[in-house]
């Protein structure tokens, strides 16, 4: 188990408040063994459901690290394109993030190098005590997880608040060792909102730099 901990998880000191409210699948907040046993926050890099890739001069900017994930892991964001190319880098680059944290959960990025690049300040701390959750309960993250009425305000050129809701209700967290996944019934903590602030870097990459989500949230509730 320590032999996959990235370099990463070791090299940050964590705040013990520093929470997020990822389930089991991404939420940074709740434990594994907390809440829903749902993947909150899980990310899948498939096909389909992986997040559009970034574009143009966005995706020049700086040199993306590839985020895969496990091919039992499936994420699916909505809403990828608003017509506005500053918008829709926001988007791209939350669902790196979102993918990312995955990504170190799953162990298909055990350096954690894409936790890094597209996580920073207290978000950093956050995905990376949230990972360090996973690893202690010898759990990874399984199943779908879609990610949808996600609304981006720019404050300014290089900052953006961006508001999404995440349908964890087929998103699980599974044994490493035995291979058994946690499923459990759907009810409305299946449902989680995450409100976001991100930030542009030198390199052009729109950073998640604070985020708080909510379990259970009325506004993500399936109609």
């Amino acid at each position: 188990m320590n032999r996959r901990r990235p370099t990463l998880l070791a090299a940050l000191t964590l705040t013990a408040t520093a929470a997020l409210t990822l389930s089991a699948c991404g939420s940074d907040d709740d434990s594994p063994a907390k809440g829903e046993d749902k993947i909150a926050g899980a990310d899948t890099g498939n096909k389909a459901s992986a997040s559009p890739s970034p574009s143009s001069s966005s995706a020049a900017a700086a040199d993306r690290p590839e985020v895969e994930l496990p091919p039992d892991l499936q994420l699916t964001f909505e809403g990828a394109k608003t017509g506005d190319p500053v918008k829709d880098a926001v988007l791209a680059d939350n669902a790196e993030r979102m993918r990312a944290v995955d990504a170190a959960i799953a162990g298909t990025d055990p350096d954690a190098e894409a936790l890094g690049f597209y996580n920073t300040g207290k978000a950093l701390e956050a995905a990376v005590s949230w990972v360090g959750q996973f690893e202690k309960a010898n759990a990874t993250v399984t199943g779908q997880v879609r990610y949808f009425d996600r609304k981006v305000e720019l404050r300014d050129k290089t900052s953006a608040v961006l508001t999404f809701c995440a349908d964890e209700s087929k998103g699980f967290s599974k044994d490493k060792k035995t291979g058994k996944v946690a499923k459990t019934p759907v009810t409305k903590n299946s449902y989680v909102q995450y409100n976001t602030r991100l930030d542009k870097n030198a390199e052009g990459v729109w950073q998640t730099s604070q985020i708080i989500s909510t379990r259970g949230a009325a506004q993500c509730q399936p109609q």
